[in-house]
């Protein structure tokens, strides 16, 4: 079965080094958390707001050992007003056995704003 795996993080300055950096802790801390391997990963989608573009955050993921081969695209997340800024933000999806209120999605840095109900889930 597949099932999406969500995370986001942000960066402090639109600076190639540093989307690369929190991308990659983004999708390694995924990986830990959900037992997740490159091979596992059918695709995933990373989205980025207006204000970061000094790189392709995919870049990241060639980085990682093993996971050359895992098909990335970037694109731009839509400008609400109001939100959150500098964030990064992906969608993998993963063959898993695990059911959809079993996986464990990431939010770092600032980013644990966007979805305060799935941190709390996993708290209690």
């Amino acid at each position: 079965m597949t099932r999406g795996v969500r995370g986001a993080t942000t960066v402090e300055h639109n600076e190639a080094g540093e989307i690369i950096e929190r991308t990659k802790d983004l999708v390694l801390e995924m990986a830990a958390k959900n037992q997740i391997h490159p091979e596992d990963v059918s695709h995933a989608f990373i989205s980025v707001t207006k204000d970061v573009d000094a790189a392709f955050p995919a870049k990241a993921l060639r980085e990682i050992n093993g996971w050359k081969y895992v098909p990335v695209m970037c694109m731009q997340e839509i400008a609400v007003p109001n939100s959150l800024p500098k964030c990064i933000r992906i969608m993998m999806v993963v063959n898993t056995e695990k059911s959809q209120e079993k996986i464990e999605h990431t939010f770092q840095r600032e980013a644990v704003k966007l979805r305060p109900d799935l941190l709390e889930r996993k708290d209690s």
